[in-house]
């Protein structure tokens, strides 16, 4: 994705507004507070640029090979958001196939690490993948496999084939309404072979009929397990964690989404 196609939202949290020096306040001393932590340079994120940020902004800096002058200038900040650009980046060699490449867009945010930074389901990468918003409330597992397909989608100049939610539940309708949704007893009892998902696909996280808590993109099913890359979790599995990392999944108390 080019810097200039960017939506407004995700524009926010890449953009450099102005340089930024002990003593200034605000949204933009927040982001750079967020960054730094994600970067392994921690301080507290409260908004307030004071001599620890100040700090952090430093070591930051001398590690990067930059004037290390505790203030944030352009060069700073491209650096402390090369993250987010990078996991956004159009994909090279991007496959023809959508699933397929979902699955690419997917490990090329994965190598980023994206994670929740300042608070429970907070910071750029949480709101960059719910379209500006984050908060406690804002669980963003869907909102992640959503902007997966909108930005496979761009690349390859094609329409997506779920409109995409920040809901569980949403997506569900959304795949019925289309004819997407495969429950996990069709595979589980034969009506439906294996390779009906394709090569990626969403998986949801069953509560209850009806009701579904988690999801993400899943892949290499082979027998009652699969491969995912998902987001707003952690190594145990949570469905309200603080990560997109990789993990391994039973196909038990699960139903899918075909993407292909």
């Amino acid at each position: 994705m080019n810097p200039t196609q960017y939506p407004a939202y995700l524009a926010r949290e890449t953009a450099f507004v102005a340089a930024l020096s002990p003593g200034a306040k605000g949204i933009a001393v927040r982001r750079v507070q967020e960054w730094l932590s994600h970067h392994g340079f921690q301080t507290v994120i409260d908004a307030d640029y004071g001599p620890a940020t100040a700090r952090a902004c430093q070591l930051f800096q001398a590690a990067r090979g930059l004037p290390a002058t505790g203030q944030v200038d352009e060069a700073t900040w491209g650096a402390l958001a090369a993250p987010l650009h990078a996991a956004v980046a159009d994909v090279p060699g991007l496959g023809a196939g959508f699933d397929a490449a979902c699955l690419q867009v997917a490990r090329q945010h994965l190598a980023q690490h994206p994670m929740e930074l300042g608070g429970e389901n907070r910071g750029p990468w949480v709101r960059s993948y719910l379209n500006g918003k984050d908060g406690a409330q804002w669980l963003w597992c869907a909102g992640f496999v959503s902007f997966l397909m909108a930005q496979a989608a761009q690349q390859l100049g094609v329409a997506r084939p779920l409109a995409g939610s920040s809901s569980c539940d949403t997506l569900s309708a959304q795949a019925l309404a289309a004819g997407r949704f495969i429950s996990g007893r069709q595979l589980a009892s034969g009506q439906l072979p294996a390779d009906a998902l394709g090569s990626a696909f969403l998986f949801l996280v069953r509560r209850s009929p009806g009701d579904w808590v988690h999801t993400g993109l899943g892949f290499d099913l082979a027998g009652e397990t699969f491969a995912t890359v998902e987001g707003n979790t952690n190594d145990d599995g949570s469905r309200n964690g603080y990560e997109v990392c990789q993990r391994s999944r039973s196909v038990a108390s699960k139903d899918f989404i075909v993407i292909a």
